[in-house]
Parts: C-alpha cells; sequence; structure tokens
C-alpha cells in the first residue's frame, strides 16, 4: 500500500508542475534586466547548486564504509525532492504574500504561478523573478541535506523524505519567509542575514541536534572516518561554491558581492588555520579532517555577516568561530547525545556565533558602534528561532516516526545502510 501512496504522490506533483504557471512571458515595453547581474546570478546559482554534491562527499568520507553511499544520497536526493516541492509549494509559502509576518500565502505563487522573466522590484529590480526563485531553490535544497550529518547511519531512506519535505514546508520556509521577505517579522525587527546563518545553518544545526536526541545513539558509536581524501574534496567544492552562497545574495555583480566574496575567503582561511594551530595547543596532530571542519565553520559563521563587514571583522569571526566550534565538538563527544558528524557544533553553533558578531561587528549599526538595538534584537530572534526550529523538529520527527518508522533495525544498521537501504555497496 505504501508504494502506491508513494507512486500517487509523485504523480500529483508532476500533474501540479505540468499546470505550473508560465514564466516565459516577454518583458514589457520599457522594460529591461540587468544582463551583468544576470550573468552573475546564473553563476552563482550554478555555485551553490554545487554545494550540496559537496556536501554529499564531506559527509560520505567522515561515516564509515558500510554507509558511505547512503550518507552521500541523502544529500544528493535533496536536489530532486526539494527542486520539485519549491515550484509547487516551497517558494510562495517563503516569499509569498505575509501572512502576519510570519509565513506566505501559498496561492500567492503556486505552482510557480506568478514566477516570470520579468523582475519584481519586491525582491529584485535587476533580474528575472524566475532566477531570483530559482537562486532561493538552492538554499532551500542544502538546508535538510545539512541536517543529515546528525542522524547518519541509522535512518530509514524514505522516512527521510518525508521528514525532508515536512521540515521545507514548516520549518525552512517560515524562517526564509521572517528573514528575508520585506515584511518578514525578523526582517522588520532589523535582524542581519546576508547569506543565511539564521535561515540555513542554525536551522539545520537545530533540528540536527533534535535528531540525534530523537532517534538515539548508533549501536555502535565509531569516529573512524573512511575517507579522508572525499572529505578533502567536499571541503574544496562547497568552499567553492559558498562564494555563490554569499556573494549572490548581493543581488547583482556590485561592490556588496566583492565584500562577501572577500570576507567569505578570509573568514575560511583564518578558521582554518586557527582549528589546525589549536590541535597542537591540544597536544594533537595537525590533521586534514580539523582542517576541513575548521574551514566550513569559518563559512559558517561568515555567512549572516558576509555583506556587512570589514575584513578584519571577517578575520575576528573566523577565529572565534573556529575556537567555540572546536569546544563544542569536544563536549560533544563526551555527552550523550549522538551527532553522528558534529552537524551542531560546526553549524548550529558556528551560525549562532556569526548571528551574535554580526550584530557586535556590523559596519554602522553593531554594538562596536555605539548601536544596541541589532545586538539586542538579534539576541530575541537567536532565542525565537532556537525554540521554534527545535520544537518544530522535534514535532516532525515524530509525526514522521508515526507514519513511517525512522529508525532502522539493529539487523540493518549492523549490515551498514548501503546494503540495508539501497542494495549497493562498496567493494572492499
Amino acid at each position: 500500500m505504501s508504494k502506491k501512496i508513494n507512486f500517487l504522490i509523485l504523480l500529483s506533483l508532476v500533474l501540479i508542475c505540468l499546470f505550473a504557471g508560465t514564466p516565459y512571458d516577454a518583458l514589457a515595453p520599457g522594460e529591461t534586466i540587468n544582463t551583468g547581474d544576470t550573468a552573475w546570478m546564473l553563476v552563482s546559482s550554478a555555485f551553490v547548486l554545487l554545494m550540496t554534491p559537496g556536501l554529499a562527499f564531506f559527509y560520505g568520507g567522515m561515516v564509515t564504509k558500510k554507509s558511505i553511499i547512503s550518507t552521500m544520497l541523502q544529500s544528493f536526493v535533496a536536489l530532486g525532492v526539494i527542486s520539485v516541492l519549491w515550484v509547487v509549494v516551497g517558494f510562495s509559502l517563503a516569499f509569498g504574500e505575509s501572512l502576519g509576518g510570519f509565513v506566505g500565502n501559498p496561492a500567492t505563487f503556486f505552482a510557480f504561478k506568478g514566477v516570470s522573466l520579468r523582475p519584481n522590484p519586491e525582491f529584485s529590480e535587476n533580474i528575472p523573478f524566475l532566477l531570483f526563485a530559482l537562486f532561493q531553490l538552492k538554499f532551500a535544497i542544502i538546508t535538510p541535506a545539512l541536517i543529515t550529518g546528525s542522524f547518519a547511519e541509522r535512518i530509514r531512506f524514505r522516512s527521510y523524505i518525508l521528514f525532508m519535505v515536512l521540515f521545507s514546508i514548516f520549518i525552512y520556509a517560515p524562517l526564509a519567509h521572517m528573514t528575508w521577505h520585506p515584511e518578514g517579522l525578523l526582517r522588520q525587527m532589523g535582524v542581519l542575514d546576508f547569506a543565511g546563518g539564521t535561515v540555513v545553518h542554525m536551522s539545520a544545526g537545530i533540528a540536527a541536534l533534535a535528531g540525534a536526541i530523537y532517534l538515539g545513539k548508533r549501536k555502535e558509536r565509531i569516529e573512524k572516518p573512511a575517507n579522508i581524501p572525499f572529505v578533502i574534496l567536499g571541503t574544496g567544492l562547497l568552499w567553492f561554491g559558498w562564494f555563490g552562497f554569499n556573494s549572490g545574495s548581493a543581488l547583482g555583480a556590485n561592490t556588496d558581492a566583492v565584500i562577501a566574496f572577500a570576507n567569505t575567503n578570509l573568514a575560511s582561511a583564518t578558521s582554518m588555520l586557527t582549528w589546525i594551530f589549536l590541535e597542537r595547543f591540544q597536544n594533537r596532530k595537525m590533521s586534514a579532517l580539523g582542517a576541513c571542519i575548521g574551514a566550513i565553520v569559518g563559512l559558517v559563521a561568515i555567512t549572516p555577516a558576509a555583506g556587512f563587514v570589514s575584513l578584519g571583522a571577517s578575520i575576528f569571526i573566523g577565529f572565534v568561530a573556529s575556537i567555540v566550534s572546536n569546544f563544542a565538538i569536544r563536549l560533544n563527544k563526551k555527552s550523550e547525545i549522538d551527532d553522528t558528524l558534529d552537524v551542531f557544533p560546526s553549524h548550529g553553533v558556528g551560525g549562532i556565533v556569526g548571528m551574535i558578531l554580526t550584530a557586535v561587528l556590523a559596519e554602522d549599526v553593531g554594538l562596536i558602534y555605539g548601536e544596541t538595538t541589532t545586538f539586542i534584537n538579534h539576541v530575541i530572534a537567536l532565542v525565537l528561532v532556537a525554540v521554534f526550529t527545535f520544537v518544530g523538529s522535534y514535532a516532525l520527527y515524530k509525526i514522521t516516526d508515526v507514519l513511517l518508522s525512522m529508525r532502522v533495525r539493529e539487523d540493518q544498521e549492523f549490515r551498514g545502510l548501503d546494503a540495508s537501504q539501497h542494495g549497493e555497496f562498496l567493494e572492499e
């Protein structure tokens, strides 16, 4: 019966997309787009898309050999699931007509109705509205993929797909609306999130924490990465794609994009160096894994601040985030919470550090400039987002578990998810 239901759901989504609003209306007389900005946003969108396969390699190299394929596919499948969901209703929930500042009206852009080649001045006057929607899609894709590292090696694949859909609808879309829609609650409060520190990384990190708690510990808690070169490759792809992630959030080929580009690279570089030298300070060897994690933490932390701070501030953000996340990971390893790939200490904590330091260092409105309003609003927003995401995600795990049991059987976990979930495995 479940197979028939799955097929009917997929068929329904396909039929909805067939009747989607045609987005190919010609520009009105005298209406133009900025070709340079449009070219940059096309490239940025492709950059951000590449981050999800990069994440697949990053996570895949960190798990045990018997679950590499499953872990990588959990990231990769988001490309398909969220792309269709975004067209049907996700974009409308995130950027549709505001319903009290919390979420968009699902009917506004249902099935991409009204998402045309014409610019939408409410979001960007210089690029086609369709391109804006596609750029935002890439953020929606990678967010649930980030969560998977926390429950790697113990979740049923089909249950994960259901959770991903529910999370995108009930957690991600409202957060994106509140933060980035002109009438969103957090945006109206003056909360600064240039490229998704709150919307993407905090939400993913906190949902990951809820998932690790809900699903419980692995039967065998093995901390031995199967393929370090995969981790290095994934880090390189993520670092590369992050330029589109942050610089693209300027929504044009402009000075804000250049500032974000420079800050992104410098914060990540600083965080990576801080991490490996911290390892030596702790009487450990400078590891490739540590260098990769440090680089990612720096990228996470600079994301909300990328277009708002100076180069010196980006160095400070990378330095602080690296130390705090390093401590959080060491603490996590000693705890009873089995966050397999340290998603909360890396993305959750990194996002929190970035959000707070954005309020401290943002030019003209930061705490160091004598302004307290932004800082206070960021602290309030941090609490609201944390509570909303944790409670909401935990409830979604529970609902998913009732509909489709989430945890694999003990014998399936022992065999590995590659064989038990996909009938595939790496040759010895």
